[in-house]
């Protein structure tokens, strides 16, 4: 049986690379897309879906299919405050996650961060490890947060900050082995293809970091 995938967050930079191999993949025959901004898609396996997020419970109809995939986050330059970021990282995931569940979507796959953690002192993580946290208490047959350290590719918008660390990831990368492995830099086209296969693979954990993202992106369905 093929099946129907939803996106969450398709424009970023992981989210469009997840979206572009959803398509390309045999396993599933239709790819819903939630956008707040129309991307005129020219796939036909693409249904774009125009959401406004602040009226995400009159969409709920919409939020039906076999695996849903969560590629929702900002910065909290870009959101501006802390409230609004906390909406994006936070609250959106954990209510998209509810909406799905009700809807019986079996499988609930997270972008989260390395670090994550609900007790850090550092508000992004503090951020997602509350959002890993919340969303474990909702019912799902699969549930799985990837957690990449700094992401490589060509992201549409430009983030200063990440710029400067992707300038001192890259030359020190291969230095990064052993229990340091999970902090090497990822391509984003790496982290959604391993998004796909986590999907599609029996689980028997909730957590996956960089170094195991990579390996399990080499695998085949």
């Amino acid at each position: 049986m093929q099946k129907t995938a939803l996106v969450f967050g398709a424009t970023g930079l992981v989210g469009s690379d997840l979206v572009n191999k959803l398509a390309e993949n045999d396993i599933y025959e239709k790819v819903k897309v939630f956008n707040r901004k129309k991307q005129h898609y020219t796939n036909s396996k693409i249904v774009e879906i125009q959401i406004d997020y602040d009226k995400i419970e009159e969409y709920i109809h919409e939020f039906k299919g076999h695996d849903a995939f969560c590629c929702l986050g900002t910065t909290l330059r870009k959101a501006g405050s802390k409230e609004k970021f906390f909406i994006i990282d936070h609250d959106l995931p954990v209510k998209i996650a509810k909406i799905c569940s009700t809807n019986d979507v079996g499988t609930y796959v997270v972008i989260s961060s390395i670090g994550a953690n609900a007790n850090s002192s550092n508000y992004y993580l503090r951020a997602k490890g509350l959002m890993e946290l919340h969303i474990q208490e909702i019912d799902f047959e699969q549930l799985a947060f990837v957690r990449p350290s700094m992401l490589l590719g060509s992201r549409k918008e430009f983030r200063f900050g990440e710029l400067i660390g992707k300038l001192f990831m890259i030359p020190i990368n291969y230095l990064l082995i052993g229990k340091l492995n999970k902090y090497k830099a990822i391509h984003s086209t790496i982290v959604a293809k391993a998004m796909i296969q986590i999907a599609n693979m029996p689980m028997d954990k909730l957590f996956f970091e960089s170094n195991e993202l990579a390996v399990i992106a080499k695998t085949e369905n």
